[in-house]
């Protein structure tokens, strides 16, 4: 039974963690944090980076071993920006510390599942406050629900 207190997508987002890791549990454990995860995690970068360079018209930074490539056109990533492999791919604006540490936890994401991680994000859907891997980030940092004040 959930809390009156906590907001109502608490639940189900609650839930679809609980079905990401019950899924995490029939990978083979070589796949995960493994020399062959951190292949895809590479390769990831790899992609990121000749999409951020490509495209990015903007400020590159790193922030804590992620690079954040700024500037980019609209269409060339979705909702606020996209973290391939150790990359964030983002418009104009200047990230939040907030917002970098929740891209941290994909790059981290990244680094676990390797080649699995577009699969699971997608398998995950579209809906963040379903998508286990947005919830494992931080649905406040990743500005997907308001951040709440704890009394």
């Amino acid at each position: 039974m959930t809390d009156h207190t906590e907001p109502h997508w608490k639940y189900a987002a609650d839930q679809a963690v609980i079905k990401g890791r019950r899924i995490d549990h029939l990978i083979p454990p070589f796949l995960l944090d493994t020399p062959i995860s951190r292949i895809g995690y590479w390769w990831g970068t790899a992609v990121g980076m000749t999409w951020g360079f490509l495209w990015s018209r903007g400020t590159i930074t790193t922030s804590e071993g992620l690079w954040v490539f700024r500037g980019l056109p609209a269409w060339a990533f979705p909702r606020g920006g996209v973290c391939v492999g150790r990359c964030f791919l983002t418009g104009p604006a200047v990230p939040s510390a907030a917002v970098l540490r929740h891209e941290r936890v994909h790059m981290r994401q990244w680094q676990r599942y390797g080649f699995l991680m577009p699969l699971l994000y997608a398998l995950s859907g579209r809906n963040a406050l379903t998508n286990r891997f947005e919830i494992e980030a931080g649905l406040e940092d990743g500005n997907y629900v308001p951040r709440h004040h704890r009394v």
